[in-house]
């Protein structure tokens, strides 16, 4: 099915005689970018124009603005410059990038190498030794002579690629460096968003700790009141135990807090690049971080060319592909030549005089014949390889459509949910003001109080989760997009300075 470069059934002599006119001919099928999605949008229903709105710095609608191609930099829209600047010093530091970079530069020179098989193979020596050997003479056939042997001289050895096995065998090479290539930028793309994410993390966890604080605050000066209210015989002990337990529960939850908000700040260090004791790593709050209000959302068929993940499933079924051929080739006839010149001579002054010359030239027609159906066997591993690569290929692009689908939803969600919460942390405020004026008349109950601060509790917590939230669905939708690496000074001058010969496959930094 896929032996493109067959030929036909011909006896050993024929096939050897026709070598030369299927020099230009690979075996194998070649390879074809595979075509994106028809799709016109990511989800069954369509996205509105903007988010909801909600009161507050970061309840601003988001504009879905399709088209818009993504800054290489996205992080930067968040106007954070201690976050642009942790970054940075990140993408220096990271062994993560740094090993993904040292697999790239290995790959690199591996298809170097495969490459130099299209290429004459050239050797030289010189050799003495010292020798005894059996001198037959008329007179004494069983005499022997020792001797020294000096002898220099080049060899040459040239294996035909007949049959395209070696183009193949390189063309795989070149896959494998895109799909390091295309980890690198995984890898930089999955730094950048978890550094954002983490921090978003660390800020919601600073508002959470200060809510916790000022609710215990207001729970603390309750309790004084009640107490005093205990002492003149107003009310029963139980409603002062009641109101103890609930700051209690309040301060219970501090720790907790603390233990999340430190290990968040090791992992923003280890994340840069340094160890978890550093002290002077910027602090981030949700003020600190301002919510884009314009959301670049590119065309579906755009996607398959920015995402890494995709680019990378692409190489790896184009790699093989290419062994396809690479097992096809192995079918046929392989020739090499071969060629040697040189002097050998028994002193070192005669080595390089006419009657020391040594040459040799030949050719070999190495035709596989019988191998218990071991090389049939490969080829139709290499093409069940093959398909497997296609599959994961399909799986890898219908898994990221997928993932901006939900990250569209969820930030359409994020903006109702936060509307939502910010309506409830006003009424929750509202009520708990109320109910405690009253209490101070004396016109209801403590557990009219305790109730209200507990349903305050709740709405302050839930508020800055969902502010948090948006922050950290934005910044999944640029990651979802594929983080604009194509926008990356460095890639914008690479491929302005590669010539186009040498674009490692179409469109590669131009998705």
């Amino acid at each position: 099915m896929m032996r493109l470069c067959e030929g036909p059934s011909t006896p050993f002599a024929a096939v050897a005689l026709g070598a030369a006119l299927l020099a230009g001919c690979a075996s194998g099928p070649d390879f074809h970018t595979p075509p994106a999605p028809a799709a016109e949008r990511y989800t069954a229903q369509t996205l509105p124009a903007e988010t909801a709105a909600a009161p507050g710095p970061a309840g601003q609608a988001q504009r879905f603005v399709s088209g818009r191609d993504i800054p290489g930099e996205w992080w930067t829209l968040f106007r954070s410059e201690p976050l642009d600047r942790l970054i940075r010093q990140a993408l220096a530091d990271s062994p993560t990038l740094a090993a993904a970079q040292a697999t790239l530069r290995q790959a690199q020179e591996e298809l170097r190498a495969g490459s130099s098989a299209l290429f004459p193979q050239v050797d030289a020596g010189v050799g003495a030794a010292r020798q005894r050997a059996n001198v037959p003479t008329p007179t004494d056939p069983r005499a022997t002579g020792v001797f020294n042997l000096y002898n220099a001289s080049v060899q040459v050895s040239y294996t035909l690629d007949v049959f395209g096995g070696v183009r193949r065998q390189i063309e795989a090479l070149q896959a494998q460096a895109d799909y390091q290539d295309d980890q690198l930028e995984a890898a930089h793309l999955a730094l950048t968003a978890n550094l954002v994410t983490t921090a978003v993390q660390e800020a919601a966890l600073r508002a959470q700790r200060a809510a916790t604080q000022d609710i215990a605050a207001i729970q603390q000066k309750q309790l004084d009141l009640v107490e005093r209210r205990f002492q003149l015989g107003g009310i029963a002990r139980s409603e002062v135990l009641a109101q103890q337990a609930l700051l209690a529960q309040t301060r219970a939850a501090l720790p907790g807090i603390e233990r999340s908000l430190a290990q968040t700040r090791h992992r923003l260090a280890v994340l840069a690049g340094r160890l978890p004791d550093a002290a002077d790593l910027p602090e981030f709050t949700l003020e600190s971080l301002q919510l884009p209000v314009e959301l670049p959302v590119s065309v579906p068929s755009a996607l398959v060319r920015q995402r890494p993940d995709i680019r990378a499933a692409e190489a790896l079924l184009h790699s093989a592909n290419a062994l396809v051929g690479v097992a096809t080739a192995n079918l046929y006839p392989q020739i090499t030549l071969s060629g040697s010149y040189g002097f050998a001579a028994t002193s070192p002054g005669r080595l390089f005089d006419g009657n020391s010359v040594l040459w040799s030239a030949g050719a070999s027609l190495l035709q596989p014949l019988f191998h218990a159906g071991q090389l049939d066997a490969r080829r139709a591993a290499a093409v069940a390889a093959h398909d497997a690569a296609a599959a994961q290929y399909r799986s890898t692009v219908l898994l990221a459509f997928q993932n901006v689908a939900d990250t569209l939803r969820a930030l359409e969600a994020d903006a109702l949910t936060l509307q939502a919460q910010a309506e409830a942390e006003a009424t929750a405020r509202a009520s708990l003001d109320l109910a405690t004026r009253q209490y101070q008349l004396g016109a209801t109950s403590s557990l009219a109080v305790l109730d209200a601060q507990r349903q305050y509790q709740q709405a302050r917590v839930a508020l800055v989760q969902a502010q948090a939230a948006r922050h950290a669905d934005t910044a999944a939708l640029f990651q979802a997009m594929g983080g604009g690496w194509w926008n990356r000074p460095d890639r914008v001058a690479e491929a302005r300075d590669r010539p186009a010969a040498e674009t490692r496959r179409p469109n590669r930094t131009e998705p």
